[in-house]
């Protein structure tokens, strides 16, 4: 078994490739294998892996990718993240990627589906709608409907055709994935001093450019190391972050709260890799049918997806209490609509219940952080000074 060390710094070698060199010699090694990207935030990635495929979080260029090109195409009120996206696209990151799937999260990745398809990257482009009724017989055959599109398009370029076994094998694989994070996430809610959120967030992040197989063999690897008792803990609260969905907060970003005096015990950066809760039932004929399902009743809140009747206000104060979380931090990228227009109605419903919490806004591409880590150290330091006073929590 390599070193937590190893594991570490081999998956921040694959997080950041922007030339996504792994999924490149992946496809190489075997005929007819294909290379799908989809952007943020969740995509089911079973269905690619059971058709031959291997799906490729394509995440932006973060602060390692200068944007030139990118922002011809965006004005400078819209978020970073398209530009980068483009800027990759353009400089032919994205050469030996077959097709691309964009979810839906917002207009303005419905738009950069439409900049793909007219720059004809890739051989196809699908704008991706999830489900917002969630009823089975409605959005649930919807949902199903789209996936069979996605299987239909990598079935014209290799000619694989899924069925129930491999779909069922993928989605098993895809379990023990899921397991293994949230056991990394349950050991961090106790011994948050064994695994920084840095080095979580790296860990995760690689599995979306690397095969699923390989991730797991890492995550196991990783699990057998942070049941030991390593690290040392510090005087430090436990937060949890919300609203950096999409867009990625620089991994400077996501260090500085920690060095500000934070334990990060949840939360969703990397949420496609955690938007299911629990396993998907691996045992039916209907394998589509069963991720549906999942999705429409295990699915972690997001700001993407319509909540009427179970807000998501009360779902991610169940977050903060189940993680005994001191307090939430609302970090959302610049002009991101989502979760910029969910703002509010978080910080209303947290007064009223008592939760602490701060706000600020980010982006990608910046490394200067000296305020937020002010801001995020004396709501560390308030927090400590006032633990004793009592806050209601649902």
């Amino acid at each position: 078994m390599k070193s937590l060390e190893q594991l570490i710094n081999e998956c921040k070698e694959q997080a950041f490739d922007l030339k996504f060199t792994r999924a490149k010699e992946w496809k190489e090694e075997k005929e007819g294998r294909v290379l799908v990207g989809y952007m943020p935030i969740y995509f089911p990635r079973e269905v690619i892996h059971a058709a031959g495929g291997m799906a490729v979080g394509i995440m932006g260029g973060g602060d390692r990718k200068q944007i030139i090109k990118g922002d011809a195409y965006y004005q400078s009120y819209i978020c970073h993240i398209p530009r980068s996206i483009l800027e990759l696209a353009l400089d032919k990151h994205l050469d030996h990627i077959d097709g691309f799937i964009f979810p839906s999260i917002c207009d303005v990745i419905r738009n950069l589906s439409g900049i793909f398809r007219q720059q004809k990257i890739g051989k196809f482009v699908k704008y991706m709608d999830f489900p917002q009724n969630f009823l089975p017989e409605i959005g649930g055959v919807f949902y199903q409907q789209e996936m069979e599109h996605v299987m239909h398009y990598i079935k014209e370029i290799n000619g694989v055709e899924v069925t129930a076994e491999k779909l069922n094998h993928s989605i098993g694989l895809y379990n023990r994935n899921r397991e293994m994070i949230e056991f990394i996430y349950d050991i961090r809610q106790e011994f948050p001093w064994r695994l920084s959120i840095e080095d979580v967030y790296h860990i995760i992040r690689a599995g979306m450019v690397i095969p699923v197989e390989e991730h797991n063999a890492i995550l196991e690897q990783v699990c057998e190391h942070i049941k030991e008792n390593i690290g040392e803990p510090q005087d430090k609260i436990k937060i949890v972050v919300s609203g950096a969905f999409c867009e990625q907060p620089a991994v400077g970003l996501i260090r500085a709260i920690e060095q500000a005096g934070c334990y990060v015990v949840d939360d969703d950066y990397m949420l496609g890799s955690r938007m299911i809760l629990g396993d998907i039932d691996t045992t039916t004929d209907k394998p589509l049918e069963a991720i549906s399902q999942a999705y429409i009743n295990q699915s972690q809140y997001s700001s993407s997806i319509y909540d009427v009747h179970d807000p998501k206000e009360y779902r991610l104060a169940k977050i903060v209490k189940d993680r005994g979380a001191d307090g939430v931090i609302f970090a959302s990228a610049s002009f991101c609509d989502p979760s910029l227009l969910d703002a509010p109605i978080f910080q209303n419903a947290f007064d009223r219940m008592g939760i602490r919490y701060i706000a600020f806004q980010y982006s990608e591409n910046i490394n200067q952080f000296k305020v937020i880590k002010e801001q995020v150290g004396t709501f560390s330091d308030s927090i400590k000074l006032w633990e004793d006073e009592p806050v209601e929590t649902v």
